[in-house]
C-alpha cells in the first residue's frame, strides 16, 4: 500500500499506538482520500505530533448503537475499527485552521485506549495486513456492471449527474472505495462498508444499501402521491 510518499509493505511498516479523531459518519477506507478542516485546539495538537512522528492518525466513528444518554459528548465510546490515514498534505488557512489531505492505508482494531495527549486520545491498535497487499482476484469478484447500475439508479432518483467518461476509467477498486466514502449514508452504514471483509463484500452492502435508500424513496413518493 503507498500513501503519498510512504509504502507499507506489512504490519511492521504500520504503527502499534495512534492518535485518535472520533467523526461521526466519517468513512475512510484503504487507498482512498479524505480531505479535513482542523481547527479544534487539541487536533490541532494531534496533527503537529502527527507532522513530527509517523504522520499517521486514526480514523474512528463514535459508537451508534447505544441509548440516549448512554454516550457522552466530550469523551464518547468509539466503534472498534477505523481507518488510519497519512497526513500526505496540510496547509494553513491564516485563521487558526489547517486544511489536510488523508490517505487511507489500512483499517484496525482498537486493542486499547491509552492516555489523553494534549487533550486529544490514543490507543495500541493492530492494523488489518490483508489491507496492505494487493489481490488482483479481488476486483474480478466485483459485479462492476451491477454497482454501476445501482449507481445509476441512485444519481437518476435524486437528479444528479457524474463524469461517467471518469468512472468507466476508475480501476474496480477505486470505485468501489470511492462510491462507498462519498455515499450519503448514515453510520451504521458506513461502518457496514468499512469492516467489510473484502472487496466484493463491500460492493455488495453499498448496493444493498443503495436499493434499501432508492426503496424507501420510492414508497414515499407514491404515499405522497396519493
Amino acid at each position: 500500500m503507498k500513501a503519498g510518499n510512504q509504502t507499507y509493505l506489512d504490519l511492521a511498516d504500520l504503527p502499534t499506538s495512534l492518535a485518535l479523531f472520533p467523526l461521526t459518519g466519517a468513512l475512510l477506507l484503504p487507498a482512498g482520500n479524505m480531505p479535513l478542516n482542523i481547527f479544534e485546539p487539541r487536533y490541532l495538537s494531534m496533527l503537529e505530533d502527527a507532522i513530527a512522528g509517523h504522520r499517521i492518525i486514526g480514523m474512528v466513528q463514535p459508537r451508534f448503537d447505544l441509548a440516549d444518554g448512554e454516550q457522552s459528548e466530550d469523551h464518547p465510546q468509539l466503534c472498534e475499527v477505523g481507518c488510519m490515514g497519512r497526513i500526505t498534505a496540510h496547509q494553513e488557512s491564516g485563521d487558526g485552521r489547517v486544511m489536510i489531505n488523508l490517505s487511507g492505508v489500512a483499517r484496525f482494531r482498537i486493542r486499547e485506549e491509552t492516555k489523553l495527549v494534549n487533550g486529544y486520545r490514543t490507543a495500541k491498535v493492530a492494523g488489518f495486513a490483508d489491507d496492505l497487499s494487493e489481490d488482483p482476484e479481488a476486483a474480478k469478484a466485483v459485479d462492476r456492471d451491477g454497482l454501476l447500475r445501482t449507481f445509476k439508479q441512485f444519481l437518476e432518483a435524486n437528479d444528479m449527474e457524474a463524469d461517467w467518461d471518469g468512472v468507466r476509467e476508475a480501476n474496480t477498486e477505486t470505485l468501489v472505495n470511492t462510491l462507498s466514502m462519498m455515499s450519503p449514508y448514515g453510520p451504521a452504514e458506513k461502518q457496514a462498508l468499512l469492516e467489510a471483509p473484502d472487496l466484493k463484500t463491500r460492493s455488495e452492502t453499498l448496493v444493498a444499501i443503495t436499493e434499501i435508500m432508492l426503496a424507501r424513496e420510492a414508497g414515499t413518493s407514491s404515499s405522497t402521491l396519493q
